[in-house]
Formats: structure tokens, sequence, C-alpha cells
């Protein structure tokens, strides 16, 4: 169980890095966007503190959060978003394909729902090799309705595969609402086929560990999956290209409402001030040397493009489309 602090420390860090994101897409430093993660941070600060460093994560196209709460370092992360050869990937995988198996992350997938049958994967994997760790894997609301997401909680609960379904449900699939997308519930997709499903508040990263807490502890022995639904708002855009566009499906007046209980002044109210003032001022030098660390870092050698695609090596053959 993490402390207060160490949790409030998690969401400052992910607000302050996707602000700081943000700023750099803005500046022309990090190219073609993000889709920041500012106002769910509770949920990413909540699960990643239930696991262990050998536990593992599946992420989406909004994962930051989700990598820099498993221990990804920002620095390299923030390379990654900036393309730069020091990243995560060596400026391969960029926002939505951020990847450190050596903390536990499996990799964050632009595809919506394909990072749930990979963590599950995993997860059956780990079971069969006599482990006990545990896989937990995020998607959206606009994911329940994915076929890939239902195949995977039959086999998922088939299997009792030791995995944590996190659904982040903040209202939208990109510009959709949820109440127009989704019949039924979303825990009642996983209850359909046995899998126990809880409804959480979001906003709230205690809130949210405690039932991570519980999720992971029942796959850890042998139970089976859990599915999280955690209700709550994004702040920002869907993807920073709103910033221009400005597509009109909710209103300022609803941002503002749904920005009333924010997961950085819940979590912060609860740490005492000078340690609040402390972590913050940590997180902004760590967020600096970040940023420097990032845009002083060299773009990738245009001359190993072709690397890395395949697992032996093998390059494609010169005059080869």
């Amino acid at each position: 169980m993490a402390d207060s602090a160490a949790l409030y420390r998690t969401v400052r860090l992910i607000r302050r890095f996707e602000e700081r994101a943000v700023e750099l897409v803005r500046s022309g430093a990090i190219f073609g966007g993000v889709h920041p993660y500012t106002g769910q941070e509770a949920i990413a600060a909540g699960t990643c503190a239930a696991l262990r460093a050998d536990d593992v994560i599946t992420s989406t196209h909004r994962g930051h959060g989700h990598v820099l709460a498993k221990g990804a370092d920002p620095a390299r992360m923030m390379a990654e978003l900036a393309g730069r050869a020091t990243g995560l990937n060596q400026g391969r995988g960029g926002s939505m394909h951020a990847a450190d198996f050596g903390v536990g992350i499996l990799g964050a997938n632009a595809i919506v729902g394909a990072a749930a049958p990979i963590a599950t994967g995993a997860a059956w994997a780990a079971r069969r090799a006599g482990s006990d760790r545990v896989s937990l894997t995020y998607f959206g609301d606009g994911a329940v309705s994915q076929g890939v997401v239902l195949e995977t909680f039959n086999l998922a609960a088939l299997w009792r595969a030791p995995v944590v379904f996190v659904c982040e449900n903040n209202g939208f699939a990109t510009t959709t609402r949820v109440a127009d997308a989704v019949a039924g519930s979303i825990t009642g997709r996983a209850e359909a086929f046995g899998i126990p499903a809880v409804r959480v508040d979001g906003m709230d990263a205690e809130l949210v560990l405690a039932a991570a807490d519980e999720a992971v502890a029942r796959a850890r022995r042998g139970d089976g999956p859990t599915l999280l639904e955690c209700v709550t708002y994004r702040f920002d855009a869907h993807h920073t290209w709103e910033h221009t566009a400005r597509p009109r499906y909710r209103s300022a007046e609803e941002v503002s409402l749904g920005r009333v209980r924010d997961p950085l002044d819940i979590q912060g109210a609860r740490v005492p001030s000078g340690v609040r003032a402390e972590i913050d001022a940590e997180i902004e030098d760590l967020l600096d040397s970040a940023v420097r660390f990032a845009l002083d870092s060299p773009h990738p050698d245009p001359a190993t493009a072709l690397d890395h695609l395949y697992a032996d090596g093998t390059r494609v053959r010169a005059g080869v489309a």
C-alpha cells in the first residue's frame, strides 16, 4: 500500500509531464501531437501502486500516465515523444507505442482494445511458468464493445488468468458519449463472463488503489480476472489537434464542471503542505532535466530506419520497397 505522499507524487508527476508535453507539441518539438492524460492521473497512480515491480502492464494510445506510474524514466519517455534516439524505444515508438520491458511495460497500443489480449497472454504464460506475476491492462470506454476485448474476457475467465482489466471511463470515445455507444453497462460486460466487476471513483487515487489491491490479490492467489471500471473525466482534448480544430462535442461549462474534482487536489489535500511543496519542486526539477535531455538528444540516424523490423535482425533487401 503506497502512502499518501507517494501517490500524490505520482499524480503530480503525470500532470506536469503531460502539461510539459503539450507545451512541446505547441513549440513543434513534439511532432504529430499527443493524447493528454490530464484529469485521469489517479487511475494510473492507484493501479500501478498495487503492482509489484515484476508485474506487467499494457497500455493505450493515452498511455503516458501508465508508463510513468509503472516506473519508466521520465527523461527517456520525453525523448521518445520528441522522436530522439535516447527515447525508451530509440524514438521509434513515440507517444502511442512506448514500452520498457525492464520495468514491466509490455507496450502501449494505438489499436483500440488491442492491449487486452496481450496482457492476458502474458498472464497465462506467467501462470504456466509457475509464477504468481500479475498482468494489468488499460482500455477506455470506447473499447468495451470491441470484439477482441470481449473475446479476451471469455478466455481470461475460462483460464482463470491472473489479469486485471482497467476500463478508464472518461465519458467519451473520442467525441462519442458513452450513453450513445454502450448498451447496458460496462461492468455488465465482464459480469456476463463471470468476471467480478467493480465501479470505482477514478478521480481518487486512494479509492482506486484500494480496489486495485483487491483485484491484484485475487489474481495473484489464482482466483482469476477482475474488471475495474474507473469513472473519470478527461480535462484536456482527446488529442492536441483539438486545440486548433476545436470540435464542439462538449461545452466549456461541462468541462469546467468536470474539473471540479481534480485528482491532484484530492490527493494533495491528504499531504502536509510542506511535503507537497517539496514534491512539487522536485517534480519541476525532474521535468526541467527531462525536457533538456530530450531536446539535447540526437534524432535517430536515417540509415538505421529499417533496424528492429525482424527479430533475427534480418534487413529488407536493397531495392525492395
